[in-house]
């Protein structure tokens, strides 16, 4: 008999992981400059943009209305 499978909650944070040859050629859509990788919050952050774009199912969300607004 095999185990249950895991609700999408119950997976970490890690499954979220994007190729590294994606985050070399990905760029933000407002500020066209760099992104970095928070492989905790599952985000691609633009510091210049001041934006985290979300990761989703390993597909990063390039879309400005997507994206969540960095506080200080």
């Amino acid at each position: 008999m095999t185990a249950p499978a895991a609700d999408q909650d119950d997976l970490p944070a890690l499954e979220a992981e994007i190729d590294p040859r994606l985050l070399e050629v990905l760029v933000c859509p407002v500020t066209h400059g760099p992104l970095d990788y928070d492989r905790g919050r599952a985000e691609l952050i633009s510091r210049q943009a001041r934006l985290a774009y979300p990761i989703r199912d390993g597909v990063p969300i390039m879309l400005p209305e997507e994206a969540r607004e960095l506080t200080d």
